[in-house]
Protein backbone atom coordinates (compact mmCIF):
# COMPACT_ATOMS: atom_id res chain seq x y z
CA UNK A 1 0.00 0.00 0.00
CA UNK A 2 2.80 2.25 0.86
CA UNK A 3 4.14 1.56 -2.55
CA UNK A 4 1.65 2.61 -4.40
CA UNK A 5 0.86 5.85 -2.66
CA UNK A 6 4.47 6.83 -3.56
CA UNK A 7 3.79 6.02 -7.01
CA UNK A 8 0.78 8.09 -6.95
CA UNK A 9 2.35 11.42 -5.20
CA UNK A 10 5.89 11.24 -7.98
CA UNK A 11 3.00 10.90 -11.05
CA UNK A 12 1.44 13.77 -9.30
CA UNK A 13 4.80 15.56 -9.10
CA UNK A 14 5.63 14.88 -12.46
CA UNK A 15 2.72 15.95 -14.21
CA UNK A 16 2.54 19.49 -12.09
CA UNK A 17 6.81 19.47 -12.47
CA UNK A 18 6.66 18.65 -16.32
CA UNK A 19 3.83 21.09 -16.88
CA UNK A 20 5.69 23.58 -15.20
CA UNK A 21 8.46 23.14 -17.54
CA UNK A 22 6.47 22.70 -20.91
CA UNK A 23 4.59 25.95 -20.66
CA UNK A 24 6.39 28.45 -18.20
CA UNK A 25 8.56 30.51 -20.62
CA UNK A 26 5.38 30.92 -22.88
CA UNK A 27 4.11 34.76 -23.05
CA UNK A 28 0.50 35.08 -24.28
CA UNK A 29 -1.53 31.69 -24.06
CA UNK A 30 -5.25 31.09 -24.81
CA UNK A 31 -7.03 27.50 -23.84
CA UNK A 32 -9.30 26.46 -26.11
CA UNK A 33 -11.90 23.66 -24.68
CA UNK A 34 -14.50 21.54 -26.42
CA UNK A 35 -15.97 18.15 -27.60
CA UNK A 36 -12.84 15.06 -28.81
CA UNK A 37 -15.94 13.82 -30.35
CA UNK A 38 -16.52 16.46 -32.65
CA UNK A 39 -16.14 16.05 -37.10
CA UNK A 40 -13.40 18.14 -38.54
CA UNK A 41 -15.97 18.88 -41.01
CA UNK A 42 -18.28 20.28 -38.20
CA UNK A 43 -19.48 24.49 -38.43
CA UNK A 44 -17.82 24.79 -34.85
CA UNK A 45 -14.50 22.55 -35.28
CA UNK A 46 -14.42 24.70 -38.70
CA UNK A 47 -14.47 27.88 -36.40
CA UNK A 48 -12.35 26.61 -33.73
CA UNK A 49 -9.50 26.35 -36.68
CA UNK A 50 -10.01 29.53 -37.80
CA UNK A 51 -9.91 31.67 -34.21
CA UNK A 52 -7.14 29.33 -33.80
CA UNK A 53 -5.30 30.21 -36.52
CA UNK A 54 -5.81 34.22 -36.53
CA UNK A 55 -4.49 33.88 -32.74
CA UNK A 56 -1.56 32.33 -33.75
CA UNK A 57 -0.70 34.81 -36.55
CA UNK A 58 -0.54 37.28 -34.05
CA UNK A 59 1.87 35.35 -32.09
CA UNK A 60 -0.64 33.92 -29.47
CA UNK A 61 -0.12 30.40 -28.53
CA UNK A 62 -2.78 27.67 -28.09
CA UNK A 63 -3.31 25.17 -25.73
CA UNK A 64 -5.67 21.98 -25.73
CA UNK A 65 -6.75 18.82 -24.07
CA UNK A 66 -4.35 17.45 -27.20
CA UNK A 67 -7.17 14.93 -28.20
CA UNK A 68 -9.25 14.87 -31.26
CA UNK A 69 -12.49 16.72 -32.37
CA UNK A 70 -12.64 20.68 -31.41
CA UNK A 71 -8.61 19.97 -29.50
CA UNK A 72 -7.47 18.67 -32.86
CA UNK A 73 -9.01 21.89 -35.10
CA UNK A 74 -7.67 24.05 -32.67
CA UNK A 75 -4.47 22.66 -32.47
CA UNK A 76 -4.65 22.19 -36.46
CA UNK A 77 -4.89 26.52 -36.95
CA UNK A 78 -2.21 26.90 -34.73
CA UNK A 79 -0.30 24.53 -36.54
CA UNK A 80 -0.76 25.65 -39.85
CA UNK A 81 0.22 29.45 -38.76
CA UNK A 82 3.82 28.43 -37.90
CA UNK A 83 3.51 31.44 -35.86
CA UNK A 84 2.95 30.72 -32.25
CA UNK A 85 2.79 27.11 -30.24
CA UNK A 86 0.27 24.26 -30.75
CA UNK A 87 0.13 23.13 -27.47
CA UNK A 88 -1.68 19.72 -26.58
CA UNK A 89 -2.01 18.60 -22.93
CA UNK A 90 -3.64 15.07 -22.74
CA UNK A 91 -4.54 12.22 -20.94
CA UNK A 92 -4.50 8.95 -21.20
CA UNK A 93 -8.37 7.59 -21.50
CA UNK A 94 -10.00 3.88 -21.98
CA UNK A 95 -12.05 5.54 -24.78
CA UNK A 96 -12.05 8.59 -26.85
CA UNK A 97 -8.71 10.39 -26.29
CA UNK A 98 -5.80 9.91 -28.45
CA UNK A 99 -2.87 12.89 -29.34
CA UNK A 100 -3.65 14.76 -32.76
CA UNK A 101 -0.84 14.98 -34.71
CA UNK A 102 -1.25 18.77 -35.03
CA UNK A 103 0.85 20.17 -31.82
CA UNK A 104 3.98 21.85 -31.23
CA UNK A 105 4.31 20.74 -27.75
CA UNK A 106 2.68 18.15 -26.05
CA UNK A 107 2.68 16.03 -22.60
CA UNK A 108 0.39 13.48 -21.84
CA UNK A 109 -1.00 14.07 -17.81
CA UNK A 110 -1.88 10.93 -15.12
CA UNK A 111 -4.62 12.87 -12.93
CA UNK A 112 -7.30 15.39 -14.36
CA UNK A 113 -6.85 17.51 -11.66
CA UNK A 114 -3.57 18.50 -12.76
CA UNK A 115 -4.40 18.67 -17.00
CA UNK A 116 -7.44 20.86 -16.04
CA UNK A 117 -4.68 23.49 -13.90
CA UNK A 118 -1.94 23.19 -16.24
CA UNK A 119 -4.29 23.62 -18.91
CA UNK A 120 -5.44 27.23 -18.02
CA UNK A 121 -2.53 28.22 -15.74
CA UNK A 122 -0.81 30.20 -18.09
CA UNK A 123 -3.63 31.28 -20.39
CA UNK A 124 -5.25 35.04 -20.00
CA UNK A 125 -8.32 34.04 -21.66
CA UNK A 126 -10.25 30.48 -22.37
CA UNK A 127 -12.81 29.92 -25.57
CA UNK A 128 -15.28 26.96 -24.65
CA UNK A 129 -17.38 25.44 -27.98
CA UNK A 130 -19.75 22.76 -27.63
CA UNK A 131 -18.81 19.64 -25.91
CA UNK A 132 -19.95 17.33 -22.88
CA UNK A 133 -19.15 16.37 -19.44
CA UNK A 134 -15.50 17.24 -19.65
CA UNK A 135 -15.65 20.32 -21.09
CA UNK A 136 -18.65 21.52 -18.66
CA UNK A 137 -16.12 20.43 -15.79
CA UNK A 138 -13.35 22.78 -17.46
CA UNK A 139 -15.63 25.41 -17.99
CA UNK A 140 -17.45 25.67 -14.42
CA UNK A 141 -13.81 24.91 -12.66
CA UNK A 142 -12.81 28.07 -14.56
CA UNK A 143 -15.73 29.94 -14.19
CA UNK A 144 -15.36 29.29 -10.17
CA UNK A 145 -11.49 30.57 -10.32
CA UNK A 146 -12.78 33.70 -12.04
CA UNK A 147 -15.47 34.24 -9.58
CA UNK A 148 -13.73 34.05 -6.78
CA UNK A 149 -10.96 35.80 -7.47
CA UNK A 150 -8.03 33.29 -7.89
CA UNK A 151 -8.13 34.08 -12.14
CA UNK A 152 -8.23 38.19 -12.28
CA UNK A 153 -8.93 39.39 -15.69
CA UNK A 154 -9.41 35.96 -17.08
CA UNK A 155 -11.84 35.78 -19.91
CA UNK A 156 -14.22 33.42 -21.28
CA UNK A 157 -15.79 33.27 -23.98
CA UNK A 158 -18.62 30.43 -24.68
CA UNK A 159 -18.77 29.71 -28.93
CA UNK A 160 -22.21 28.27 -29.83
CA UNK A 161 -24.70 30.34 -28.97
CA UNK A 162 -27.64 27.95 -29.99
CA UNK A 163 -25.67 25.07 -28.60
CA UNK A 164 -25.40 26.98 -25.20
CA UNK A 165 -28.19 29.48 -24.85
CA UNK A 166 -30.19 26.88 -22.50
CA UNK A 167 -27.30 26.86 -20.02
CA UNK A 168 -27.17 30.51 -20.08
CA UNK A 169 -30.93 30.61 -19.29
CA UNK A 170 -30.46 27.91 -16.49
CA UNK A 171 -27.93 30.89 -14.92
CA UNK A 172 -30.14 33.41 -15.21
CA UNK A 173 -33.43 31.86 -14.36
CA UNK A 174 -32.04 29.06 -11.47
CA UNK A 175 -28.85 30.22 -10.16
CA UNK A 176 -29.39 34.09 -10.21
CA UNK A 177 -32.82 34.42 -9.39
CA UNK A 178 -32.45 31.93 -6.37
CA UNK A 179 -29.79 34.25 -5.54
CA UNK A 180 -27.25 31.63 -5.78
CA UNK A 181 -24.65 34.17 -7.91
CA UNK A 182 -24.99 37.61 -8.15
CA UNK A 183 -25.29 39.44 -11.59
CA UNK A 184 -21.92 40.42 -12.16
CA UNK A 185 -21.34 37.34 -12.06
CA UNK A 186 -23.23 36.53 -14.98
CA UNK A 187 -20.78 39.02 -16.84
CA UNK A 188 -18.02 36.77 -16.60
CA UNK A 189 -19.22 35.05 -19.60
CA UNK A 190 -19.17 36.53 -23.48
CA UNK A 191 -21.35 33.86 -25.11
CA UNK A 192 -20.96 34.61 -29.30
CA UNK A 193 -20.51 33.28 -32.89
CA UNK A 194 -18.55 36.26 -33.54
CA UNK A 195 -14.95 35.01 -33.91
CA UNK A 196 -13.39 38.27 -34.90
CA UNK A 197 -14.69 39.82 -31.36
CA UNK A 198 -13.12 36.85 -29.56
CA UNK A 199 -9.80 37.61 -31.32
CA UNK A 200 -10.19 41.66 -30.89
CA UNK A 201 -11.25 41.28 -27.01
CA UNK A 202 -7.91 38.68 -26.48
CA UNK A 203 -5.37 40.94 -28.33
CA UNK A 204 -6.68 43.97 -26.59
CA UNK A 205 -5.97 41.45 -23.17
CA UNK A 206 -2.79 40.48 -24.07
CA UNK A 207 -1.53 44.04 -25.13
Amino acid sequence: MKNIENICKKSIADDFNNGKKLLKNLKNSVTIFGSARTSQSDYHALLAQKLSFNLAQNGINIITGGGDGIMQAANKGAYKSSNAESIGLNIELPFEQSSNPYTTKSLTFSYFFSRKYMLVKYSRACVVFPGGFGTLDEMFEVLTLTQTGKMNGFKIFLVGEEYWKYLIKFMKKSLYKEGMINKEDLNIITLTDDIKLIEEEIEKLLK
